[in-house]
């Protein structure tokens, strides 16, 4: 009796105990849902910091190889005119370019070397990113602009632009040589010699005799000058329509031009 007993208490205490409750299939499937989520977001985020540090190192190679070309072209006794190609040896990627060049300083018309030291590499977008350091090298005399010119026509040049008397201009711009006189105490600029030079009596013209000083300062008093601002033009439309006549973009230059240098010292 008492077994009994006992027995019917155990099975008592088995049945008022409640059973733990387990997980059903749908409850696992959401879990899994929200695991893999939170997992794609982790691994998204893993891989941009992945591609902005690959970013950063090709950026700050690009930056060492145009600062490094620059230091090459300012500690050097002379420069000339070229334009220089490279690949870094550490990206195959990431090319590098130095040009060193003339050009027309915008806001008197100086003629100025200076150094453009570039590298361009391919970003984890597959987009083309550019470091571009840019120096101002030396201001160059009429002499050395008409050196570096010297693959231009000057002669020709010469003859088509320079007017030698107020008469001669007055008929040019189709005004009185009064008229003229009148520009000339407005500004308008003669050669070292006194002659004149069409194109800056065509600003004249085209102004109506009254410039702004911008159009002033466009002026050209030498034929070197002048054919360094025509030069600086030409590169402009270059640059524009991506080049013509297989010529260099940044220099003008054509192929066979290239390896004509000019000496500054």
């Amino acid at each position: 009796m008492s077994c009994k007993a006992d027995n019917r208490g155990i099975a008592e205490a088995i049945g008022r105990r409640p059973f733990a409750d387990g997980f059903t299939l749908l409850e696992v499937l959401t879990a899994l849902g929200i695991l893999a989520l939170v997992s794609s977001s982790v691994l998204l985020v893993m891989n941009r910091c992945v591609s902005s540090a690959a970013d950063s190192a090709l950026r700050m190679e690009a930056f060492r190889l145009a600062r490094e070309n620059l230091e090459k072209v300012l500690v050097s006794d002379s420069v000339e005119e070229t334009v220089e190609y490279g690949m870094s040896d550490e990206y195959s990627d990431l090319s590098w370019q130095t040009v060193i060049e003339g050009f027309p300083e915008p806001a008197t018309g100086q003629m100025w070397v200076r150094a453009v030291c570039s590298a361009e590499y391919i970003d984890s977008k597959g987009q083309m990113q550019t470091v571009e350091l840019v120096h101002w090298v030396t201001q160059l005399t009429d002499q050395q602009a008409g050196q570096l010119m010297q693959d231009e026509d000057l002669d020709q040049l010469e003859a088509e632009q320079l007017v030698q008397t107020v008469e001669e201009a007055a008929e040019y711009a189709g005004v009185s040589a009064e008229t003229i006189e009148q520009w000339v105490e407005k500004g308008l600029l003669k050669t070292d010699d006194g002659a004149f030079i069409r194109y800056n009596l065509d600003l004249f013209v085209e102004g109506n005799g009254d410039l702004t000083p911008q159009e002033k300062a466009d002026q050209v008093e030498s034929i070197q000058e002048l054919a360094m601002k025509l030069r600086a033009e030409r590169e402009g439309a270059f640059d524009e329509t991506g080049g013509a006549d297989q010529s260099d973009s940044r220099t003008g230059l054509s192929e066979d031009q290239t390896d004509k240098r000019m000496q500054v010292r």
